[in-house]
């Protein structure tokens, strides 16, 4: 069997870390890694060098944000070399849409005999938008202050790129709008991985 390296993604506060987590805890036999765990590395970057802590500034684009996904990357490779299925919760905002990067990473996974599934989650902008208010996160004080800009950069449409029709498992859908569409495509992801558990 194919080891999986599936990431959880969308845009910030569609509900990634909820269900990432959620899905974990099902599967038995899976490395979980989350983008954020990075933080407090990033906000000593910030510190160090000066700047306003602003995930959505020039400088992060620049000094921190490139870096964040390398290190989350590399973890997961090498968690890869022990386990069948490794999960990484990031939003991957562009990477996701760039083909050439997209190639370049199967083809890395390919040598390390696995495959990748995106799980993106659906969900509804202005439900991600309360939650964002609600979750109350320093990281999101600039993205609620500037909602209209910040929501703008953000792209919510589903990353049919991703779908390779040789493989079923390339692209996988999570909607997340209400509890009830998402306990229904839960049980779809549980079906999908149980053959690795």
């Amino acid at each position: 069997m194919e080891k999986r390296l599936i990431f959880v993604t969308s845009p910030p506060a569609c509900g990634k870390t909820k269900l990432s987590r959620k899905l974990a805890a099902e599967l038995k036999h899976i490395v979980y890694l989350d983008k954020d765990t990075l933080i407090p590395l990033s906000k000593q970057i910030f510190a160090v060098a000066g700047e306003e802590y602003n995930r959505s500034s020039k400088f992060f684009e620049k000094e921190i944000r490139d870096y964040e996904y390398e290190v989350i990357l590399d973890l997961a490779f090498e968690a890869l070399r022990y386990a069948n299925l490794v999960m990484v919760n990031a939003p991957f905002t562009r990477e996701i849409r760039d083909n050439d990067y997209i190639r370049a990473l199967r083809e890395k996974l390919a040598e390390a005999g696995a495959k990748l599934t995106v799980i993106w989650v659906v969900t509804d902008p202005e439900v991600c938008h309360q939650r964002m208010i609600d979750r109350n996160s320093d990281r999101d004080v600039w993205k609620l202050a500037h909602w209209e800009e910040y929501l703008a950069t953000l792209n919510f449409n589903i990353p049919e790129n991703l779908r390779d029709p040789d493989d079923p498992g390339s692209l996988l859908l999570y909607h997340n709008s209400t509890d009830v569409e998402a306990e229904v495509d839960f049980a779809h992801l549980l079906a999908f991985f149980k053959d690795y558990d």
